[in-house]
């Protein structure tokens, strides 16, 4: 038998392992996931629902068992759990896993995660609260609050590294194989504390867990119904609900506008467990009048954020959105510490906290999407932040003061006024300056009508967010000119006149549809295929431009993600195969790997040229396609042309690569030929670092 004094330190390296393994899988089967549904957003938001639906169920789990089995029953149980999960253990998906192009993403994606991932998690989930009961078991009078600071410590670090150490140094497999042998070795500590149990409770332990006295932190322990207690339980799951609500909400936003990679992922959750693991720890680290007045000046910082366009720097992004986070997060978790039961109902607490938690990950998943027709859940969270950071500081005042000052008061309540003003008033001029808009899995499609002065200059626009996807003038005579960044004096733009110079037809390859701008270049001899992944896109581009309908080419649109369908299709022989495949501000990386360098070789015709949109504000993605083109021995030339508003172009960055030198010689093309970046940088399914290629 373990000696006691052994106890405590096992139990603490058992919680700490499981939490790092719990969030280091987390960003690593999302990343894998990412390719097979075209690298959107809503891939991190449908995994965290998946996590957060299994934690919670975790969390029942460990209430039912610790609270109807005696403790052998438990351990016999929960070891023979870890024994199925660790005999079937393989968390990367195969490749039959992967979507067809017709089924639903988000069903696609909780199916693989609940084949692969799922036992192991939910195991590694139950961790936490069925150890704490364990714990108070084998320890009587010993506080288990301070392992689940240590449980979140565990999840930071992990998700910290993540970004910093395994994503840039080791590859997907690997990362895979490291994980599977920390989960072997949890499972080993964690048999051993199921062991401990059995040996150390003593007789009356076998009925109940003993009532706890008040523990360090000033947790009550009253023996009163919780209901009774104010009605605690409803504010224990409303204040973990708006906290998750906020993180989902802010890492969507984030990632809409920039990219979505895991440093944009681990961060905000990074910084939500770091409010958990301060409050948790000790109350000295919370603070009311403070929190709550800082992170109400916070929300309006974010109310200003979200009035910009996306032009507004990386950092300065992240400082104000992760900033107003991790500060209204404190407040949550702070109020939430607070009003924590005694250790004879945590694992109730646990289970209301994580049914919160859960809760605002179906409210920003599923229900969100199917209510508004924006990204409105960033404005409702930040309101009621607003009024929850507020009421906090207001509240704290009461208490020293014995009165709130009317000026505090009715200064909160104007903040509050403004803020909410200020976002509808947001709110509204989007709806209203919006034709159409749409919303799905993919995200959020708006189809705007600027009307300058000149009603020649007229145009329709397609934002992805905040992100120009398309431009088509209004006038007649004017829509079927080429615009935005595929203009003619853009590099694709010159590229197309080059080759039908010297070609009477091309067969065209495009991945990723947009408006069908680039429909406008094809003759009658001509046939374009699209690649588009979203549904929506295709709708919009039939019904609100008509680049489509407009040109005498043969068009002809493929759904489904592009590489996976022109990996299961015959060669297409494309004289020019077309990279335009934005999600947010960044193409995905899956689509310039080396392994996807080789799908295309295999359309692209002899003497045919690859050309890859790499126009960004926040990343530079040149060493990427230079590596791209060097990995198949193709030449290639950066043309980098300034834009002209008067014709509806914008500034716009291209690799054109070919086998065929002369056509980089073209004088059109060498007008516009930057110097080739001296790195290279080449991607591979198994590895690949967006962050590394921050300018």
């Amino acid at each position: 038998m373990t000696s006691r004094k052994y106890t405590a330190p096992l139990y603490a390296l058992t919680i700490f392992c499981s939490a790092f393994l719990l969030f280091q899988v987390q960003p690593l089967i999302s990343k894998c996931l990412l390719p097979w549904v075209g690298g959107t957003p809503n891939v991190w938001t449908t995994c965290l629902l998946f996590f957060q639906a299994v934690l919670f169920g975790g969390y029942v789990y460990a209430h039912v068992l610790s609270r109807r089995f005696r403790p052998g029953y438990q351990a016999l149980i929960h070891i023979g759990l870890l024994c199925v999960a660790a005999i079937w253990l393989n968390i990367l998906p195969a490749d039959e896993w992967k979507p067809t192009g017709d089924e639903p993403p988000v069903t696609r994606i909780l199916l693989v995660l609940g084949a692969t991932i799922g036992l192991p998690y939910f195991l590694l989930s139950t961790t936490g609260p069925l150890l704490q009961s364990w714990f108070a078991r084998a320890l009587p009078g010993r506080s288990p609050y301070r392992l689940y600071a240590l449980s979140n410590v565990g999840s930071l670090l992990a998700l910290l590294s993540y970004p910093f150490v395994f994503e840039p140094l080791i590859g997907m497999a690997d990362q895979a194989a490291w994980w599977s042998r920390g989960f072997l070795l949890f499972a080993g500590l964690c048999g051993v504390c199921a062991y401990q149990v059995t040996r150390l409770a003593s007789a009356e332990d076998d009925v109940a867990a003993p009532a706890t006295p008040m523990d360090a932190a000033g947790a009550e322990s009253s023996d009163a119904p919780v209901t009774a207690q104010g009605g605690r339980v409803w504010q224990w799951f409303g204040l973990a609900m708006t906290a998750s609500v906020l993180l989902l909400a802010t890492t969507n936003q984030v990632c809409l506008d920039v990219a979505v990679v895991p440093f944009l992922w681990v961060v905000p959750l990074g910084l939500y467990l770091l409010s958990f693991i301060l409050c948790f720890d000790s109350d000295r680290w919370y603070h009311r009048a403070g929190f709550g007045l800082a992170g109400a000046v916070s929300m309006v910082l974010t109310t200003a954020w979200l009035m910009q366009d996306a032009g507004v720097s990386l950092v300065l992004q992240v400082l104000i959105a992760f900033g107003a986070l991790f500060l209204a997060c404190m407040v949550c978790h702070g109020e939430l510490v607070r009003i924590k039961p005694g250790p004879e109902r945590l694992t109730l607490f646990y289970l209301v906290v994580s049914a919160g938690g859960a809760a605002g990950g179906l409210f920003v998943g599923v229900i969100a999407p199917l209510l508004f027709p924006l990204y409105l859940e960033m404005h409702l969270s930040i309101a009621v932040c607003c009024v929850l950071t507020l009421g906090v500081y207001l509240h704290s005042q009461r208490l020293r003061d014995g009165a709130t000052s009317p000026l505090l008061k009715w200064g909160a309540v104007a903040t509050i006024a403004v803020v909410l003003v200020t976002l509808q008033s947001q709110a509204t001029k989007l709806l209203a300056k919006s034709i159409d808009i749409r919303r799905n899995f993919y995200g959020v499609l708006r189809v705007e009508l600027q009307e300058p002065g000149d009603p020649l200059d007229a145009t329709y626009n397609l934002r992805y967010g905040r992100i120009l996807h398309g431009v088509q003038f209004a006038a007649e005579e004017r829509r079927d000119w080429p615009t935005a960044y595929f203009g003619p004096g853009s590099g694709v733009g010159r590229t197309i006149h080059a080759l039908q110079a010297e070609r009477p037809a091309l067969r065209i390859g495009i991945v990723g549809l947009g408006i069908g701008t680039l429909a406008a270049y094809g003759r009658e001899t001509d046939a374009i295929r699209f690649y588009e992944i979203n549904p929506d896109v295709v709708t919009i581009a039939r019904e609100s431009f008509t680049f489509l309908s407009d040109t005498p080419s043969t068009v002809e649109i493929v759904p489904g993600d592009a590489r996976l369908a022109m990996e299961r299709e015959a060669p297409q022989q494309y004289d020019i195969l077309i990279l335009d495949a934005f999600s947010g501000d960044a193409i995905p990386t899956h689509l310039l790997t080396e392994e996807s360098m080789k799908v295309y070789e295999k359309h692209i015709a002899p003497g045919g040229v690859l050309a890859v949109h790499i126009s960004n504000l926040h990343f530079d993605l040149r060493p990427v396609a230079a590596a791209l083109a060097d990995s198949a021995g193709y030449d290639f030339s950066m043309l980098a042309f300034r834009g002209d508003s008067g014709s509806g172009q914008v500034s716009s960055l291209w690799m054109i690569a070919t086998k065929e030198a002369p056509l980089l010689q073209t004088p059109s093309l060498r007008e516009i030929t930057r110097d080739k970046p001296a790195e290279r940088t080449l991607w591979t399914d198994d590895f690949s670092n967006l962050f590394a290629r921050l300018k």
